[in-house]
């Protein structure tokens, strides 16, 4: 099954990430003691293979957390930190990358902005979302997002690419954050505002 998704729906669901971004963008400036802003310029509804297409290099090496989702949508929450983001993250907050305690501040991290994101979109659908506990792994993007898909998606072929701009005391900083819903997840989210998906 496909989901076909007109401007205005993929307009709906960037204004929606883009104000959940905020309550993100505060709650990671209060653990970094920083300012920062998070900005989602852009909201792609996409197949799986697209979606790893538009992650850039299937076989490049990155730090994703994967944060699950139950409750009225269920799915993953997947944030892609690319290495040199990973390092950077890692540098402003006093640790060091690829030790345990650099994994366990990027899983914090991760877990902040997820869980952010959850609560600003439950918060405007009125979907009861509930995020589970948050995993780290390093894989190469395209056998993480394929993995993750084949245990979600069922009968969809589909994604929720936001690519987010976090800008970090005037430091920019790239973390592609996608939403890999289970079956009929995009028009559960999209159907609370009255703008239900075509499903073909």
């Amino acid at each position: 099954m496909t989901i076909s998704l007109n401007d205005s729906q993929l307009d709906a669901l960037r204004e929606l990430a883009n104000i959940a971004s905020a309550g993100a963008a505060g709650a990671l400036s209060q653990m970094l003691a920083r300012e920062v802003d998070i900005s989602v310029p852009r909201a792609v509804a996409c197949s799986i293979a697209d979606a790893i297409d538009s992650c850039g290099d299937p076989e490049e090496e990155v730090t994703a957390v994967l944060i699950g989702v139950a409750g009225d949508f269920g799915g993953q929450v997947l944030l892609l930190v690319p290495p040199e983001q990973t390092f950077q993250i890692c540098e402003l907050l006093g640790v060091e990358a690829g030790t345990e305690v650099g994994e366990s501040a990027l899983r914090e991290i991760g877990n902040i902005l997820g869980t952010s994101y959850l609560n600003g979109l439950a918060a405007m659908t009125g979907l009861d979302l509930m995020p589970c506990p948050p995993l780290l792994q390093v894989d190469m993007v395209g056998a993480l997002v394929a993995s993750v898909m084949t245990e979600v998606a069922g009968d969809d072929d589909v994604a929720l690419l936001l690519d987010s701009e976090l800008t970090i005391a005037g430091e920019q900083c790239a973390i592609g954050f996608m939403l890999l819903p289970t079956s009929g997840g995009i028009e559960g989210l999209l159907t609370p505002l009255g703008l239900g998906p075509d499903v073909s």
